[in-house]
């Protein structure tokens, strides 16, 4: 796996973590951070999701950015632990909520909507009279899982906590860095991430869409093929277990 020449493109401290794992497993990565989290001002109307957790029997938390932002507003209304269950789609998600105090699941199997929505444990939380869920998000992003909560028969609000913005960078960066290190494929981690790869790559793109371009899930690599990338892997996750099993099941090109 040592030949694998990664381009890293999540934000600066989830890059950092995920080139520390690669680079024990032999691999050279190199980052190049495409999204940067904007926190959102939220007026009193919009915090009241938060305020009235109790009429909420699931709470989902997509991101770990939308966890910590989520657990700074927990933290202004609840001395202790609102007691529904919470749901993540990821470990690490998971993990920042657990730390805290709460009680939540996410699925083993699978870092995606259609493997949360799966557990017996997710499908027992929604079970009451008049279901109501709580998805704490990003802007935009997870209309998929709205709509297939909703035709569970649940009520589905949203809470967006912050954007993700393109960090600015020089024209030409993305090319570059590429050809200076011989970098040999890309790896993105949701959809707007890809979005921000292609837009910087601009000129540049229909070259850097011959190269291997690893994705977390089926929605990321249709919107990639879609857009011409020629070489699509989908890791079914975005974890570094799942980049690092992607991988090893497919050869790095030669240079």
């Amino acid at each position: 796996m040592t030949r694998w020449r990664l381009l890293l493109t999540r934000p600066a401290e989830e890059s950092a973590a995920l080139a520390n794992e690669l680079s024990e497993a032999g691999i050279f990565s190199s980052s190049l951070p495409l999204l940067a989290i904007q926190p959102l001002v939220l007026t009193d109307a919009q915090r009241e999701p938060i305020a009235h957790l109790e009429r909420y029997c699931a709470v989902i938390v997509v991101s770990k950015p939308a966890a910590r932002l989520g657990l700074a507003l927990v933290s202004q209304y609840w001395p202790q632990s609102p007691a529904q269950k919470w749901f993540s789609v990821g470990a690490a998600t998971a993990q920042i909520l657990a730390d805290y105090g709460l009680d939540v699941s996410y699925p083993q199997c699978g870092d995606d909507s259609e493997a949360l929505l799966a557990m017996p444990v997710f499908e027992q939380a929604i079970q009451g009279a008049e279901p109501r869920v709580l998805i704490l998000r990003g802007e935009g992003g997870r209309e998929m899982l709205a709509s297939r909560l909703r035709g569970m028969g649940a009520q589905v609000d949203y809470l967006e906590l912050y954007r993700r913005e393109l960090p600015s960078y020089p024209a030409a960066i993305l090319p570059q860095r590429v050809q200076a290190e011989r970098l040999n494929a890309l790896v993105v981690s949701s959809g707007q991430g890809f979005e921000h790869l292609r837009q910087l790559a601009g000129d540049a793109w229909p070259r850097l869409a011959r190269l291997p371009l690893f994705v977390p899930s089926p929605r990321v690599a249709e919107i990639a093929r879609s857009a011409g990338a020629q070489n699509v892997v989908d890791c079914r996750g975005a974890s570094a277990t799942a980049l690092l099993a992607a991988l090893r099941e497919h050869p790095a090109p030669a240079f």
